[in-house]
């Protein structure tokens, strides 16, 4: 698949969460489901951008300005890492957790669209179509390994967490006899 391609139609995956995450109340369980699923998301695409397709465009791009779009690009990524770090984190409220989503959303549309037209652009003027495919495969086997990575990832944790709640309530019963 071409590079632009798949870029592409990661923007439209994540899009639609962000579409999804606007039709929730803060509060609404479905809110940290898209939270993590966008997070996930949009951590795989940002470091498949970040070691594949940028540093290629910054090492061809021939203009100052083509590499200041670049280096920009790269900014909006640590932008956008700061807020998915804030999602992370367990100090806030209902609301507030809605509002840093929504802001995420809102940072990621505006990287989408200057990406789109001005890092697209770029691509298409540095680099051969061949080149452009053979970078898209590259990109497409390097997700599949990180999002399989994730998924393992989180199946330990969801285990872990499981088996600490398992102790917990054990724990919990052995000190209720001793009371008795």
């Amino acid at each position: 698949m071409d590079v632009l391609a798949l870029l592409k139609q990661d923007h439209k995956m994540v899009a639609n969460l962000i579409d999804q995450v606007q039709e929730c109340e803060p509060g609404d369980e479905r809110l940290r489901e898209l939270g993590e699923e966008m997070a996930q998301a949009l951590t795989v695409h940002a470091a498949i951008e970040e070691k594949f397709f940028y540093p290629e465009l910054r090492d061809r791009a021939e203009e100052d300005e083509e590499r200041v779009d670049v280096f920009e690009a790269f900014t909006e990524h640590d932008v956008v890492k700061h807020l998915i770090g804030l999602l992370k984190s367990s100090r806030r409220n209902d609301e507030q957790f809605k509002a840093e989503l929504q802001v995420l959303g809102e940072n990621v549309k505006h990287h989408v669209k200057e990406e789109e037209s001005t890092i697209f652009s770029l691509a298409r003027e540095v680099l051969e179509p061949e080149e452009l495919e053979q970078l898209g495969e590259e990109m497409e086997t390097a997700k599949q390994r990180m999002m399989r990575g994730a998924a393992k990832s989180n199946g330990r944790k969801k285990k872990a967490t499981s088996t600490t709640t398992r102790r917990k309530a054990a724990h919990k019963g052995a000190t209720r006899k001793k009371r008795r």
